[in-house]
């Protein structure tokens, strides 16, 4: 085990800092350096912005989203197609989509998809609330908006059938060849789904 090379304080900021994705523990050290030595232009104001977060961030209890309000602003925005509905496993799903402006609708985010071997079930998911929401009218399509995995696909189906009963329009994402993809570098699940998607031109 590594010696400490720095104060307690130190130390676990570095090892708060290590714990976010895609930070291991040399970008932890870099990242905490720069925040140390740039106290007043960055420590300080990220400081003040990560209390309040904790205080005011908040899950939207329509859709699951995260907002300093409930229901949250994308729920609340009067100018989005409120039937359509986008159905993501996480709110990076959201925003990843947002970025895309892909659909001007409403989301429901799930908290993650099905995985009996991690122990996630139904009820760890929001697909009650989901199925809520349908019922409640107003909602013409859901577009199932899940990764591409063996969990994400077994959620997909899990949710077509609670709603086999209701008037609901269910669409997917379209799987297959990604813009700028080279067939002869695509796994053949991927070309098997583009073939099968396949559309008229």
């Amino acid at each position: 085990m590594a010696k400490p090379i720095a104060g307690p304080e130190i130390e676990r900021l570095i090892q708060l800092l290590a714990r976010l994705p895609g930070l291991g523990p040399r970008s932890a050290r870099r990242a905490a350096l720069q925040l140390v030595k740039r106290r007043e232009q960055l420590l300080r104001p990220l400081a003040e912005a990560m209390t309040v977060a904790a205080e005011e961030v908040r899950l939207c209890s329509n859709c699951g989203n995260i907002d300093t309000r409930d229901p949250c602003t994308i729920c609340t925005d009067p100018n989005r197609d409120t039937a359509v509905v986008v159905v993501v496993e996480d709110v990076s799903d959201l925003w990843a989509l947002e970025r895309a402006k892909a659909l001007n609708a409403r989301y429901h985010v799930l908290g993650g998809v099905l995985s009996p071997l991690d122990g996630i079930g139904p009820d760890d998911l929001t697909v009650a609330r989901l199925v809520e929401r349908v019922a409640e009218g107003g909602i013409e399509e859901l577009v199932i908006a899940v990764n591409a995995t063996v969990e994400g696909q077994t959620t997909a189906h899990y949710i077509i059938d609670q709603l086999a009963d209701m008037p609901v329009r269910i669409t997917r994402l379209a799987h297959g060849v990604p813009v700028g993809g080279e067939l002869d570098y695509l796994d053949e699940g991927t070309l098997l789904a583009a073939m099968r998607t396949r559309t008229r031109i």
